[in-house]
């Protein structure tokens, strides 16, 4: 009886207790290629430090670097990803070669080896997961992530000189 009553406490007291706050916002891209096929995603996930982390994986990417950028429409419709706007830039200059930069939607570029296969993951507090503030992922019109053809000199104005645009998602609140 005794074991019974304090098995009850406990539930009782671990109800009690509130739950502590899940991690903030997140958000997801499907990554397509120019022929609108699935290629990849990317995720970006607001830490309890405050820092967005990034992780990007695509496949049919070729062996190289790559510029990769948050750009500031969400739009991916076609004509070489153009509609996805420049590089989410906060009025800043490009690259981190810049001394007015660089943009929020500058990331290092990645890397991608024989087999085709883009794997990276990056750390910044420069974007913003909330619709206001230093490089907000949501405003009116969106944002999407984009893959270059090539890799970006970190300071050539305004987009790093990356080449075309290979790979593009739109950037999306996650649900739930």
């Amino acid at each position: 009886m005794r074991l019974t009553t304090i098995g009850l406490t406990a539930a009782i007291a671990l109800a009690t207790v509130p739950a502590l706050p899940a991690l903030a916002d997140s958000a997801s891209a499907t990554l397509k290629n120019a022929a609108g096929e699935t290629i990849g995603s990317a995720t970006f996930v607001k830490t309890l430090s405050g820092v967005i982390h990034i992780s990007i994986t695509a496949e049919g990417i070729p062996e190289g670097a790559h510029g990769v950028h948050v750009h500031e429409t969400g739009d991916c419709s076609g004509d070489g990803f153009k509609s996805a706007g420049g590089h989410l830039g906060n009025g800043g200059d490009h690259g981190i070669g810049s001394s007015n930069g660089p943009h929020p939607g500058d990331l290092p570029n990645a890397h991608v080896g024989a087999g085709g296969v883009l794997k990276v993951e990056y750390f910044t507090k420069a974007l913003m997961l909330e619709e206001f503030g230093l490089g907000p992922l949501y405003d009116e019109d969106g944002s999407a992530i984009v893959i270059h053809s090539g890799p970006d000199d970190y300071q050539s104005q305004p987009s790093g000189d990356a080449g075309d645009r290979i790979a593009c998602g739109v950037i999306e609140r996650d649900v739930g």
